[in-house]
Formats: C-alpha cells, sequence, structure tokens
C-alpha cells in the first residue's frame, strides 16, 4: 500500500535519476557505501518512521507535554520512539566514523530524516536538535568536550538543545543578558533566562546538553561579545556517568497551537534551586574562544535553517498526499457539461478546481523536497571538495540558497497544507482527518530559526552582495547551464527556459538597481518580497532541472512531473512580475507608514 507520510518513489528519482547520488561514492569519504547502502537507510527510516513515529502523532497533539511544577509528563510513546530511533543508530548516520557515525551522505540522511518529520514532527523535534548540537559541538568543541558530551548523543544517551533567545531580546541577540561568571576551576557560572527552547526538559534521556548563548563580563557589547557554552541538565563525572543536577531551572512550559508534542520551555539558570559543587550559578564550559559564541551557533542555526525547510516540506507533502486520497475516494457532484442529474457522482479529482489545488500542492512540496535534497548534496560536495576552489564554489550556492531553502518552503507547503484541508471541505476543518494538525504544526516553521522577514534581510542585505556578488553570480552560472541544456533539447523546455532566463535576468538587474540607487533603507524594506521573488525564480529552475531529468522517459510518474512543472511556470513564476516592479520603483508604501496612522 503506498505511503501517506512521503513518495518513495519521488525521492529516488530525486536522489539517482536526478542528484545522481551514486556518484557520491567515487569520493574517498563515501567510498564505502553503494546505493544498496543509501536504500537499506531510507528503508529503514520508512519502517521506523511508520511503525513507532506515525502511530502516535495524534495522540501527541492531543495530550501534549504538561507541567506540574516539579515534572514533565509526556506520552509513553514518545520515549519508545526515540529509542527505536536511537536503536537503529540514525543519529549518527551522517556523523564521521571515528565518532561512531556511519558516514552516509547528508543528502541520504535528509531524505531519511524527511520520513520522521512527515510522520511526527513532535517527537522527531528531540532527536534533529541533538543532531544540530551535536554537530556543532564536533566542529568547534574541544576533543574532551566531544568525548564528554558528543558521544553519548549519538548514542542517544544524551539529548541537545539550543539557547538563544530571551524574553526581553527575542530575535535580537545582541541585546542578550545571560551572563557567564569565570569561576576558579575554568569553568563558568551561567545566570539569567533562556526563552522558546525546544526539548528543554523532559526525562526521555540521560542528560539534556544545552547550547547556551551569554556575555562574559567585560566583553565587548552587542554580538561581538557573545560567547557560547554548554550547560548540561545533569554535570558528567569523570567516568562519563550523569552526577549531579546542573542548576538549570524548567520555569514553564509554552503553549503553541501547533508543534505540540516537543517540550517548548523557559529555562532558569542559576537561580539556586541546585548548587552542585556549592558555588552559585549553573556550571557551563566554554567552547573555544570567548566572544565568538555567536559565529559558533550560526553553524547549527544554519543546519537548523535547512532542517526547517525539509521539516515544513515533510508537513506540507504527507498533507498533500492525505488530501489525493481522500480526492480519489470522495464522491461528489458531476461533470458540468452532464445533462443527466441522476447519473453516477464522480470522485472529487474529476473536477478541475480540485485538480488545480492538487497540483498547486505537488508543484510546491515536490519542488521543496527538491530543493532542500540539493542545498543537502552542496553540503556533500562541500565536505568533499578536491580543491580550494571547488569547496569555494559549494559554500557560495549554499549561503544564498539556505535562507531559500527555509523559508520559501516554510510559506509555500503552509499554504500546500492549506489547500489540502480545502480539498477535504468540511471534513478538513475536523480533528478527525489529519490536514488540521499539519497546517497547525506547519505555521511555526515561518517563525522557527528566523522569521522570514529576518530571512530576507539575510539574503538581500547579504548573501547578494557579499564578496561583491559572488553567491549570485555562482548562482547564475548553474541556472544559466540549466537554461543552455533545456535550450538544446528544443521544443516545450526551451521555451520554458526562455521564460526562467528573462525571470531571472531581470531579478539580476533589479537587484542590482536597487542598490546603485543608494537608497539601502527603501531597499531593504521590500526584504520579504525580494525573498518571495527570488525563491519563486529558484523553484523554477529546480523545476526546469527536474523536467530535464524526465527527458525521454515515459509512465504516469514522469508525466505527473512534467505537468506539475508546467503549472509552475504556468501559474507561479509569472507571479514574480509584480514584486519585481515593486522591487524595481523601491516601493516606499511601508516604510513611510507612520505608526500614528494605524
Amino acid at each position: 500500500m503506498r505511503s501517506t507520510l512521503l513518495s518513495r518513489r519521488d525521492l529516488d528519482f530525486l536522489l539517482y535519476e536526478w542528484l545522481d547520488v551514486e556518484g557520491l561514492t567515487k569520493r574517498t569519504r563515501f567510498a564505502e557505501h553503494s546505493r544498496e547502502t543509501f536504500d537499506g537507510v531510507l528503508d529503514l527510516a520508512e519502517q521506523i518512521a511508520t511503525r513507532y513515529f506515525a502511530t502516535h502523532n495524534k495522540k501527541n497533539d492531543a495530550h501534549e507535554p504538561t507541567f506540574d511544577g516539579k515534572t514533565v509528563t509526556i506520552i509513553p510513546e514518545v520515549a519508545q520512539a526515540l529509542a527505536a530511533f536511537a536503536k537503529a543508530d540514525l543519529l549518527g548516520i551522517t556523523m564521521d566514523e571515528e565518532f561512531g557515525g556511519a558516514q552516509v551522505p547528508h543528502t541520504v540522511g535528509t531524505a531519511s530524516f524527511a520520513w520522521f518529520q512527515a510522520a511526527n514532527v513532535g517527537t522527531s523535534g528531540y532527536p534533529f536538535l541533538t543532531l544540530g548540537n551535536a554537530n556543532l559541538l564536533l566542529a568547534h568543541a574541544s576533543p574532551e568536550q566531544i568525548d564528554t558530551f558528543v558521544r553519548p548523543m549519538i548514542e542517544g544517551r544524551f539529548f541537545g538543545t539550543m539557547c538563544l533567545s530571551e524574553t526581553q531580546a527575542g530575535s535580537s541577540l545582541a541585546d542578550v543578558t545571560t551572563r557567564a561568571e569565570p569561576s576558579t576551576d575554568g569553568t563558568y557560572r551561567l545566570f539569567g533566562s533562556k526563552m522558546w527552547i525546544s526539548g528543554g526538559e523532559h526525562d526521555l534521556s540521560e542528560n539534556i546538553v544545552h547550547l547556551v548563548l551569554a556575555k562574559i563580563p567585560g566583553s565587548p557589547p552587542g554580538t561581538k561579545g557573545i560567547s557560547l557554552f554548554i550547560v548540561p541538565k545533569f554535570l558528567v563525572q569523570p567516568d562519563g556517568s550523569v552526577g549531579p543536577h546542573n542548576d538549570v531551572v524548567l520555569a514553564g512550559l509554552n503553549h503553541k497551537m501547533g508543534f505540540r508534542g516537543t517540550t517548548n520551555t523557559v529555562l532558569n539558570f542559576g537561580e539556586g534551586q541546585f548548587t552542585p559543587d556549592g558555588e552559585p550559578g549553573a556550571v557551563g564550559y566554554l567552547i573555544g574562544e570567548a566572544n565568538r559564541g555567536l559565529s559558533y551557533m550560526f553553524h547549527m542555526m544554519n543546519e537548523a535553517r535547512l532542517g526547517v525547510g525539509l521539516c515544513a516540506t515533510a508537513l506540507g507533502y504527507t498533507g498533500y498526499l492525505k488530501s489525493l486520497d481522500y480526492a480519489r475516494t470522495r464522491l461528489q457532484g458531476r461533470s458540468p457539461l452532464a445533462k443527466d442529474p441522476t447519473a453516477q457522482q464522480v470522485p472529487i479529482t474529476a473536477h478541475a478546481d480540485v485538480k488545480r489545488m492538487l497540483l498547486a500542492q505537488k508543484s510546491y512540496v515536490e519542488g521543496a523536497l527538491a530543493m532542500v535534497l540539493y542545498c543537502s548534496r552542496l553540503v556533500d560536495f562541500e565536505k568533499t571538495a578536491e580543491s580550494e576552489e571547488e569547496h569555494r564554489q559549494q559554500g557560495l550556492l549554499l549561503d544564498i540558497l539556505t535562507p531559500i531553502a527555509k523559508s520559501w518552503p516554510s510559506q509555500w507547503c503552509l499554504e500546500a497544507n492549506s489547500l489540502a484541508i480545502q480539498v477535504h471541505g468540511g471534513y478538513g476543518y475536523t480533528r478527525e482527518y489529519d490536514v488540521e494538525q499539519h497546517y497547525r504544526d506547519n505555521r511555526l516553521n515561518p517563525i522557527h530559526e528566523g522569521t522570514h522577514g529576518i530571512q530576507g534581510l539575510d539574503l538581500l542585505g547579504r548573501k547578494v552582495v557579499a564578496q561583491s556578488g559572488a553567491s549570485l553570480a555562482a548562482l547564475g552560472t548553474k541556472i544559466g547551464g540549466t537554461i543552455g541544456a533545456a535550450q538544446e533539447v528544443g521544443g516545450e523546455l526551451s521555451d520554458l527556459a526562455a521564460q526562467l532566463d528573462s525571470s531571472w535576468q531581470r531579478l539580476v538587474s533589479t537587484t542590482a538597481a536597487m542598490f546603485g540607487s543608494g537608497d539601502i533603507e527603501a531597499a531593504l524594506a521590500n526584504s520579504s518580497v525580494y525573498l518571495e521573488t527570488f525563491g519563486h525564480i529558484v523553484i523554477a529552475w529546480i523545476w526546469l532541472e527536474q523536467m530535464l531529468a524526465t527527458e525521454g522517459r515515459t509512465g504516469d510518474f514522469y508525466d505527473g512531473k512534467r505537468q506539475a512543472g508546467r503549472y509552475f511556470f504556468a501559474f507561479e513564476l509569472p507571479k514574480t512580475g509584480p514584486g519585481l516592479d515593486l522591487l524595481a520603483r523601491l516601493d516606499r508604501t511601508a516604510l513611510d507608514m507612520q505608526d500614528a496612522w494605524f
């Protein structure tokens, strides 16, 4: 029976027929692997996600974690699912073998992780935060810190978090006030409070490893004075065993409209409830150098941004498949041309407007999945680059595509969830069907790991202008290569290539004009419009890539791919025109609005 979580056929197409993931085995890092290995990982992920994660998704939503002032209570199925995940060694699937990982390509790891996010985003939040935490420590922590904290995470014994936000600061990390006082034993004592910490308290693991941004007294103001610390829930003894409770205390749980299965917490550090060694403050261990904490944290944040894009995609994808299944079995109405009112009703997939909504979902979710996997392959290319120039080029592409890969699925796969509800009609709005939960779960992703507006500012204010536009030029070269390949094929693909080329060239010229105007404030005022316009053009490129990969192939799957690509070029890419018009005239409508006028 076909899964309604994800399409394995689509994953196989993207990994093997388009991205040529098998070709990665020619690189030393992945030389011990093969398609058989990759298929085994994907099969295992689908099986565990289906058996252990999907089965309690609705229960996890209906019975969210509770806190009685002392203990957090979570339904037992969560622990059972996470134990199965850890037993399968999936936590270290993409990590280096020397640390206990399997060294599978990040592209394959991303595809396998999508199964869990589609199945149960609440439960999957715990291991995926842990993965990002562990990867940051592998990149920047000391060997001793890696042995103490990362190895138990890979084994599934410790889980991890990221602690950035504070109530008074929000996304403005320059305003964090949590302080880290140096101690005589070389550690630090942390005092402060952190907000919106996912996975911040539970009994699902032996320990929780918090990565905490804080300022050491006397450090420079703003972001230049932020350091990063490991602050475990329980101190770890020299023999690796879990010791006394650190001075990290749960102040309360936040209750969100979706994503209910993951504890979301307010944590207090150093309030005096626990003093494991008699000295006040939560014991913390400095990562790397002082005052470089934000640059270290961006390692996890950028990885998390791609993870948010994957999460949004997975939720949109499963919603699409469930609405498709519903539409195929829901009998309602007749053809507008039917004359006989007593004729048998037809499945709603026969109605043109339902086809439109399903095609829109298909174009969004399959386009988003392809983009996220493309970015994952860039990670693999960058990690295994055989020259400095190759490493640089892959990094440039990844830099400019990261805000797109985070925000575009968060916006448009959420729209897919909205359309999935619409396809269900009145039933879609009820809790008896999954699609209303998928929408609520997905609504958080435009906020997670930097809001839509922050991603727009990052793209327009940093990424496209960095190194004199090197990232924009690198992406333009890639898109130009696809356009050229489509023009060589000719026919319909050549026409679509011309449409993409026109949109891309106009985006590049508009970008230059915006910054050439000298009115940077007006240029940045519409950065969200820029992000949305840029994203749609990128997805059109991704669809042209997929359509090229279907060339010469026959069958329903390939026909469906081509039709979804046609839909995107016919219905979606033209939407970039008004956005480019607005950007070109440096529209000041929002910028000039006064508070009193609201």
